[in-house]
């Protein structure tokens, strides 16, 4: 049996990092809506706060994205395709309620 390498144990550190934030950050969330201790719009804030700090771990941990020189292209893909699916749904929400309109 061969002791793992570096990088497979520095990737699973990462993995656990990554996942141990993504739990804690989703219980928060859940908790905040739970049991409010807060104002709606300011749970709503609270849980659209995590919900951000959420896509940046997954992007760092799980995706390997960061701000390094050698994956800004991965992350403009990524960012190109939010643009194009934002568009599509948005663009479909704006025709269903034009359909909506025309019925009442």
């Amino acid at each position: 049996m061969s002791a793992p390498n570096e990088g497979e144990r520095r990737e699973t550190r990462s993995y656990v990092i990554g996942y141990l934030l993504a739990l804690a950050l989703t219980g928060g969330a859940f908790a905040a809506v739970r049991w409010p201790s807060f104002a709606a719009t300011t749970t709503v804030a609270i849980v659209f706060g995590l919900a951000l700090v959420q896509i940046v771990v997954h992007f760092r941990f799980f995706l390997h994205i960061s701000l390094a020189r050698s994956s800004r292209d991965n992350l403009q893909l990524v960012l190109f395709s939010t643009l194009i699916v934002a568009l599509m749904v948005s663009g479909t929400i704006v025709i269903l309620m034009n359909l909506r309109a025309r019925m009442m």
